[in-house]
């Protein structure tokens, strides 16, 4: 009997998770570089038109919470929030949650520039715009499984993503939408799920556990 054979090709390259890595390491220096190009157009830093982006896509967030969408420290928030201000994009108001702490907001020039900002990644967009629409569901899970280890890694700050929402019923239906959201009491598929969501509330670590479980099929 022959002994089977592997094809020529498991033998010469590299693990495909290793190489998926790669690429996705190339996608973000092309982002970056994009993002100093078009900041420093705009007379911005980056983390300033990341802040811009984050204002325009949820409202006015405390220093804090702005740090902990864009993963970095309080102290960078507060220097390029001050320029920010200067350059009249942005101002601060009280924060009714917090008596001592302040909101920062977009002013209308600041807006007007943040719309500016969001389309920075549209190449990505229109690169994603190749794949068929199967293969973008099946790439955006992925990619939620991907930013949910790094997340437990501590790798990445916390996300809003439906998966960790308290509100997520995973694989809750049979059928082409089996997941179903319970804030708007309606049934979504994997293309649905959002890597941000306004009304994402953080699940205990406990039902976080569960859905996560559910979800992956753990």
């Amino acid at each position: 009997m022959a002994r089977a054979s592997l094809p020529v090709f498991d033998g010469l390259s590299t693990a495909l998770d290793a190489r998926i890595a790669q690429a996705l390491h190339k996608l973000s220096l092309v982002q970056k570089h994009a993002s100093w190009k078009s900041a420093a157009e705009a007379g911005l830093s980056p983390t300033q038109g990341q802040i811009l982006t984050a204002l325009v896509q949820e409202g006015a967030l405390t220093g804090s919470e702005l740090g902990t969408r864009l993963g970095v420290s309080l102290p960078t928030v507060s220097d390029s929030v001050r320029v920010l201000a200067e350059k009249g994009l942005v101002s601060k108001k009280p924060d009714p949650r917090h008596p001592r702490a302040s909101l920062v907001e977009l002013t209308a020039a600041g807006r007007k520039q943040a719309q500016n900002a969001r389309t920075w990644p549209d190449y990505l967009a229109s690169a994603v715009g190749t794949l068929t629409p199967e293969e973008q569901e099946v790439f955006n899970r992925g990619l939620l499984k991907m930013i949910h280890a790094l997340q437990e890694s501590g790798d990445i700050p916390t996300q809003q993503m439906c998966v960790s929402c308290t509100h997520f019923r995973p694989n809750a239906h049979r059928g082409p939408l089996p997941h179903h959201c319970t804030l708007v009491d309606a049934p979504m598929a994997d293309r649905h799920l959002r890597l941000e969501c306004r009304e994402h509330e953080e699940a205990t670590p406990e039902a976080g556990a569960a859905i996560w479980g559910r979800f992956s099929g753990a």
